[in-house]
């Protein structure tokens, strides 16, 4: 995939914009979601899904959000420098969450959304090429961009069905950007610096290797337990529980997936599907329809009933 992350001035304008809408007299989540939904078009839904929360909840964030801008007459301008180092954490959440969302989405029936991740690295590009932005944080942030991009076009096959990771043809894989993530991956490793951007990373890092070794599931599920102690999250609870399981077996890792709250979630069901596959069919039949009735989307759905033939 030709990915040009060289064009930066049409963005100058945008990246003013969401240091601008990130103001620290609005609480943090609001300065998130006010971003996505005014300058990255994300309706409340698509918000609500990449907070993990409901719509009701942003539609009052987004609304005491534009209150302040309006009652502080906040204009868009280019920001200062104190501006940019005390803004810089919420404009890479904002960025992270846009690429996210174009990583895995449910807005418009289709998992991938590639407009939305090059929106996004072509802003996280920008701010490594400009000095007073170029810190580890955003190197590192790029870098996981770049290692998950590699993979996109291995991810779905002609009809637009997901295939699963270990399914994927490595063929696919543009190494180019493998190559790229692993010189910015490097670049942010300067200093002593380590966010959540670096450790998920170093575990989207290990997955450009696809030999199913036990140095490569040590390694992520090392990464894995150093993030969910650094920012708690249940998806990245949940991921763990995968790289738990192939390094300490099923049996282990079905222990550990009981203690996460997350049993309203496709995902978790799924993944028990998979993990009782070999161990108890018939359970994990009732794990795979469960994950059925609670998938959204089309590809989901169809990736589900692929496990349970």
């Amino acid at each position: 995939m030709d990915i040009d992350l060289s064009d930066q001035s049409i963005h100058d304008s945008q990246l003013a914009m969401i240091f601008t809408v990130c103001n620290p007299g609005i609480p943090e989540e609001s300065q998130v979601a006010l971003a996505l939904n005014l300058l990255c078009g994300f309706g409340a839904q698509e918000i609500a899904d990449a907070f993990l929360t409901n719509k009701d909840v942003i539609y009052k964030r987004l609304q005491r959000a534009k209150d302040k801008l309006k009652a502080d007459h906040i204009a868009i301008t280019a920001p200062s420098a104190e501006a940019v180092h005390h803004r810089l954490d919420t404009v890479l959440t904002t960025l992270y969450l846009l690429f996210s969302e174009g990583y895995y989405s449910t807005s418009q029936n289709t998992t991938l959304r590639k407009d939305l991740c090059l929106e996004a690295m072509r802003l996280t590009y920008l701010l490594a090429s400009h000095a007073p932005t170029a810190v580890p944080a955003v190197y590192a942030l790029l870098s996981l961009m770049c290692f998950h991009a590699s993979r996109f076009e291995a991810r779905a096959d002609q009809q637009g069905e997901m295939i699963l990771y270990e399914d994927q043809d490595t063929n696919l894989w543009d190494h180019e950007l493998i190559a790229r993530g692993t010189y910015y991956l490097n670049q942010g490793a300067t200093g002593n610096v380590l966010t959540k951007y670096h450790l998920e990373a170093g575990i989207a890092y290990w997955h450009t290797h696809k030999a199913d070794s036990r140095e490569k599931w040590e390694q992520i599920l090392h990464l894995y337990d150093q993030l969910v102690l650094m920012e708690p999250s249940p998806i990245a609870a949940l991921n763990r529980i995968f790289a738990l399981a192939k390094v300490m077996g099923n049996a282990t890792a079905i222990e550990a997936a009981a203690l996460l709250p997350l049993k309203d979630n496709h995902f978790y069901y799924a993944l028990l599907g998979h993990l009782y596959t070999p161990l108890d069919r018939t359970q994990a039949m009732v794990h795979f329809r469960k994950a059925l009735s609670l998938a959204i989307t089309a590809a989901d759905k169809e990736a589900i009933r692929k496990q349970m033939l």
